[in-house]
């Protein structure tokens, strides 16, 4: 359902606004049952994830032809590893839900030749048709995926290698910072883009100053998120907190109220 804008919803909690992107995903499933979605992972998708494995359970979504890619992977993590994205997504969705195995696609942070690997992976998206829906978290310096700061906005899937905020962000599951690998496997910018929808959430006061720059500063490599300027199809699902910094925040509500009907999920 293209919008040809960048659509920005504030909703007064962060458990209404994970709400609200659940409902999108899951119009997105019963409208289209074998789409493809682009999923993320970090502590933001938890609870939407949960939403919709417990709308599974009753019996309101059927994900066995719905086909998946992950963003990204850790390089040196294999599918098994309990850091794993592909474990994060074994826990959280897929061991949940109906989904079929051959139908999840993760990046091999095992890969032998990883240039190849992300070549295929590009591929193995564009043969699926290309993604319709790919959900985002953005951090607090602005990546998506891992496209860190100063990449190209027109990149590719490929080779990354972590700034030491991201490491220090993404510690948790390791233990510390210096136990979390330095390179990853992303999708790249300009495979981001090429997804029919974007939809992306943010919630929290520590996400208020990146998403007014995501939003409403000049697009540039050195926040790569505010290339979703550009995207014909995004929406923005905020919480009050991550909305505080917003300038056009009440023209954003009043066109979020004024939505007809037939956009509404």
């Amino acid at each position: 359902m293209l919008r040809d804008r960048m659509e920005i919803i504030i909703k007064p909690s962060a458990a209404e606004a994970q709400q609200e992107a659940a409902a999108i995903l899951r119009r997105q499933i019963r409208e289209k049952p074998d789409c493809v979605l682009g999923m993320s992972t970090g502590s933001t998708p938890i609870p939407i994830y949960a939403l919709l494995a417990a709308m599974h359970r009753r019996g309101e979504l059927d994900f066995s032809r719905v086909r998946t890619f992950n963003l990204d992977e850790y390089v040196g993590l294999g599918p098994d590893h309990l850091a794993s994205y592909r474990q994060f997504m074994q826990e959280h969705l897929f061991g949940k839900v109906n989904i079929r195995p051959e139908n999840i696609r993760v990046p091999d942070g095992l890969a032998k030749d990883i240039p190849k690997h992300c070549a295929d992976y590009e591929a193995a998206i564009r043969n699926a048709g290309g993604i319709d829906l790919q959900l985002l978290g953005v951090s607090r310096d602005g990546h998506i995926g891992f496209n860190e700061p100063s990449s190209s906005l027109a990149s590719r899937t490929r080779l990354k290698t972590i700034t030491p905020q991201t490491a220090a962000d993404n510690a948790g599951p390791f233990g510390s910072a210096d136990k979390v690998p330095r390179h990853v496997i992303t999708m790249g910018i300009g495979t981001i883009m090429e997804a029919r929808r974007c939809l992306m959430v943010a919630t929290g006061a520590g996400k208020a100053a990146v998403v007014a720059q995501m939003i409403e500063g000049a697009i540039t490599a050195d926040c790569p998120a505010t290339v979703l300027q550009m995207h014909p199809s995004c929406v923005v699902v905020l919480d009050e907190e991550a909305a505080a910094k917003l300038k056009r925040a009440a023209y954003y509500r009043w066109v979020y109220a004024h939505k007809p009907d037939w956009q509404r999920v």
